[in-house]
C-alpha cells in the first residue's frame, strides 16, 4: 500500500453521479454485519474502507443525502440523491480522528486496497462467511476490535500528506 503524497483513488456510487477522491491511504477494510449497515447497503453485510476525512475530497454538494439510521449520530451515512445506492459515511466521535467509510465497490477497479482485516457484528449475520478472519460478535467486543485496529493504522497514517 503507497505511503506517500502521490495515493489518488477515484469513488463513486453504482451510477457516478456521487463521485469524489480520496487523496490518502486507507487505514484498513473490514466487514461489518451489524443491522444498520445491512439495512443501509440493503445487503447482508458491509466491505468497507475506512479513511481518514482529511483525506477524502467529499462529493459535490447536492449528489449525496445524509442520514442517521442510529442515534447518537456519530455517523453519517450518504446515499446518492440520484441512484439511492450506498455513496460515502462520514464519523465523529470523541477521542477518534475524522474517519470515512467507503463500500469497496465505490473505488475504482484498479484501486489498492488492503485486505479485510476482520468481521464485525458477526452474531447479526445473514449468512455464513467461510474465511479466517477474526470474527467478533457483540457491540463491546465488535467496537473494541474496531478501536483495536483503527488506532495502530491511524498512528502510522497520521504523516502522509
Amino acid at each position: 500500500m503507497p505511503q506517500h503524497a502521490d495515493f489518488h483513488q477515484q469513488c463513486q456510487c453504482q451510477c457516478g453521479a456521487a463521485a469524489f477522491s480520496v487523496q490518502r491511504p486507507p487505514l484498513m477494510r473490514f466487514i461489518c454485519h451489524c443491522t444498520v449497515c445491512q439495512r443501509f447497503n440493503d445487503a447482508p453485510l458491509a466491505d468497507m474502507v475506512v479513511l481518514l476525512t482529511k483525506g477524502v475530497v467529499p462529493p459535490p454538494e447536492g449528489t449525496v443525502h445524509f442520514d442517521t439510521y442510529r442515534p447518537p449520530p456519530a455517523v453519517q451515512r450518504g446515499k446518492c440523491a440520484s441512484c439511492d445506492k450506498p455513496a460515502v459515511e462520514f464519523m465523529r466521535l470523541p477521542l477518534y480522528p475524522g474517519l470515512t467509510f467507503v463500500p469497496t465497490a465505490n473505488f475504482a477497479g484498479d484501486a489498492l486496497l488492503p485486505e479485510p482485516c476482520m468481521h464485525v457484528f458477526y452474531e447479526k449475520r445473514m449468512v455464513d462467511v467461510d474465511d479466517a478472519l477474526p470474527k467478533y460478535q457483540g457491540y463491546l467486543k465488535s467496537q473494541l476490535a474496531f478501536a483495536r485496529a483503527i488506532y495502530p493504522a491511524w498512528w502510522r497514517n497520521r504523516g502522509v500528506a
